[in-house]
């Protein structure tokens, strides 16, 4: 079980420029292999209270790339993760064992993966109310499971679910 401390910090208007940053240096590595590179996850939604770890999402023609660009991604500093439990994406960390500032997630470009991470992105951007419920949510859950940050995301599952349901439903999907 991961056993890192969740810690969520306000808002903080330099997660874009991080991004942006990192956006770079990723293109600059692998960007002959890259379709599409998002900004997800809370640093990606303006005003949300977040772990300080920005969350990247690259979109690739198929997950078998990946093995190839774990080389390239090292020298930038980001470390292949392997994880069972993501069965649609490949997973690299950047930083210190359990004070990571970037999570790097691979994906097959407008995968069902890809598609539901911008779609919880934008409905949350696009819905404040929903925004700051999340909000609540995650802030009661850090303090409960402050020490344990598997129940802590497990436990965000299902409002994550329910605003996916809005967010196709509003789009017709």
């Amino acid at each position: 079980m991961d056993r890192a401390t969740v810690t969520l910090v306000e808002y903080n208007p330099n997660w874009l420029k991080q991004f942006d940053c990192e956006k770079t240096n990723i293109i600059n590595a692998i960007g002959d292999q890259i379709l599409c590179i998002e900004h997800i996850g809370s640093t990606s939604i303006v005003g949300l209270k977040a772990k300080p770890i920005i969350d990247i999402m690259v979109g690739v023609h198929h997950l078998e790339q990946v093995s190839s660009l774990v080389h390239p991604l090292q020298e930038i500093g980001y470390e292949y993760v392997p994880k069972i439990e993501f069965k649609d994406r490949k997973f690299f960390r950047k930083g210190q064992w359990g004070q990571g500032t970037c999570h790097l997630h691979i994906c097959e470009y407008d995968s069902s993966e890809w598609r539901e991470k911008i779609l919880f992105r934008d409905y949350l951007r696009n819905h404040p109310e929903f925004a700051e419920e999340y909000a609540l949510l995650k802030t009661n859950l850090a303090s409960e499971y402050a020490f344990d940050r598997h129940t802590y995301t497990k436990n965000k599952e299902p409002f994550i679910r329910t605003v996916l349901q809005k967010a196709k439903l509003e789009k017709d999907i």
